[in-house]
């Protein structure tokens, strides 16, 4: 990285940490950003697969793509075809859309979802993997009708989306606090027995109820909770004190 370069950073660095909500992040973000045509951003952890279009809206930090896109692309399920989404799972370092030509190539679903990306003037990007401190696959996308972004700007970019990431981090989780979750009473009931190791047989022996019972309130927390499986949402129920 250039002495210019790293004083571009520190200087974005230090704004970010003046920022108090996600709009206020992506503006500063696109502001630093948009000499190399940069126009959007994208980020969040990765959501499992088949996740309903309300859990992965949970799963995002930051978007700022046409609103006709963000939507078509959760409706859809996109996230699941997204040649860039399933880069994630095999690239530490920054990569750019242009890169995955070989993985695109003979996969209908993936050229679909880049062909109708480029619709919406999102025709090349970069992409940034990431990883919370839970281990969840996470991504910083940045994104233009054409890049002007040389080799040597990546460790710049990696720098960036990895700092940004952690501060939407800190920002949702000030929100989560203020914006309390109410588990209904057997949603609770449930998720404090899975924490206990209990399995859905022997969750339904204890609250009378059927496994089909058991799954539904535990799917029903999870997805209040914002979460992908029962590890997790027995996690942020603990951290929220919502359990115990």
């Amino acid at each position: 990285m250039t002495r210019r370069a790293l004083d571009q950073t520190l200087g974005f660095l230090r704004s970010l940490d003046r920022t108090a909500n996600v709009d206020e992040v992506s503006r500063l973000l696109l502001a630093e950003l948009a000499d190399f045509g940069i126009a959007h951003a994208m980020a969040g952890t990765v959501p499992q697969r088949g996740a309903p279009t309300r859990q992965q809206r949970s799963h995002v930090l930051v978007n700022t793509f046409p609103s006709e896109w963000g939507q078509r692309y959760l409706a859809r399920g996109y996230a699941f075809h997204d040649p860039t989404v399933r880069q994630l799972g095999f690239s530490t370092t920054p990569f750019a859309w242009s890169d995955l030509g070989p993985r695109v190539a003979g996969d209908a679903a993936a050229l679909k979802v880049m062909n109708e990306a480029g619709e919406f003037a999102l025709r090349d990007g970069i992409t940034v993997p990431l990883m919370t401190l839970d281990g969840d696959v996470a991504g910083f996308s940045l994104s233009g009708e054409r890049l002007a972004l040389d080799p040597a700007d990546r460790p710049m970019l990696h720098l960036m989306a990895t700092y940004a990431f952690g501060h939407l981090l800190r920002l949702r989780g000030r929100n989560a606090a203020v914006e309390a979750v109410k588990l209904a009473p057997r949603e609770r009931e449930a998720l404090q027995w899975a924490a206990e190791g209990k399995t859905d047989w022997e969750i339904g022996e204890v609250m009378g109820i059927s496994t089909h019972g058991v799954d539904f309130h535990l799917r029903s927390a999870r997805t209040k909770l914002g979460t992908t499986n029962r590890t997790q949402a027995v996690a942020v129920a603990l951290r929220r004190g919502l359990i115990h």
